[in-house]
């Protein structure tokens, strides 16, 4: 399959998981979605992703985020190591992580990149809107752990700039100031949407406070 791009519909499955069959869109529900391959079980770059992940449960869950791993190892595989990353990172893995053992879900979002490995997935980022639209996706090569302060910091962005008439500038973190899409020129919707006001620092460059703080 081709691989996926921004603004396509995620595809759906039913796989076995560490917790039984999983559905995908059954799942999620109308939640947000995580989606997140790793090269093998009882790897130890894997072993830190998925304990931070776990360690991450209520930030998730106040932005209204579900959580799905991945590797093409198989069910009792993910249970037996789901103790060591426990018992190694302090922590209780409390999202399941899907059995690819047949690489149906690996083919569907193109997470095996021959020319990095032939057999293991990379380290493929999905994040996965209510209405099943992939928002984004980053590929990291599995010598490099993820950094999943930036995929909250991201959800934050998306979450806040579909309710919003704003983006998020260079290295914006929640309860920094915004800017004002250029599309909007009239002023009274100006003053409508951004009663806090705004800087005009060019006439496409216009700063805010974010508007739900």
């Amino acid at each position: 399959m081709a691989q996926l791009r921004l603004g396509d519909t995620a595809p759906d499955f039913e796989q076995q998981s560490s917790v039984g069959p999983i559905r995908l869109y059954e799942y999620l529900g109308n939640s947000w979605g995580v989606l997140f391959s790793h090269p093998a079980d009882f790897t130890p770059v894997c072993t830190t992703e998925l304990g931070y992940t776990a360690k991450l449960a209520s930030e998730f869950a106040r932005r209204n985020v579900k959580v799905l791993a991945l590797s093409v190892d198989g069910a009792q595989s993910h249970k037996d190591w789901i103790h060591d990353i426990d018992d190694t990172q302090s922590t209780t893995v409390n999202f399941p992580i899907l059995a690819d053992e047949d690489r149906k879900v690996c083919e569907l979002y193109d997470m095996i990149h021959p020319n990095a490995s032939a057999t293991a997935t990379v380290r493929s980022v999905f994040i996965i809107d209510p209405a099943r639209k992939v928002r984004l996706t980053i590929t990291y090569p599995a010598s490099t752990g993820r950094n999943f302060n930036e995929i909250l910091r991201v959800i934050d962005s998306l979450q806040l700039t579909d309710s919003h008439s704003v983006a998020t500038p260079v290295n914006w973190e929640d309860g920094d100031d915004v800017i004002i899409v250029p599309s909007i020129k009239d002023e009274a919707v100006l003053k409508e949407k951004f009663p806090k006001g705004y800087k005009a620092v060019r006439p496409y460059l216009r700063i805010t406070p974010q508007p739900n703080k």
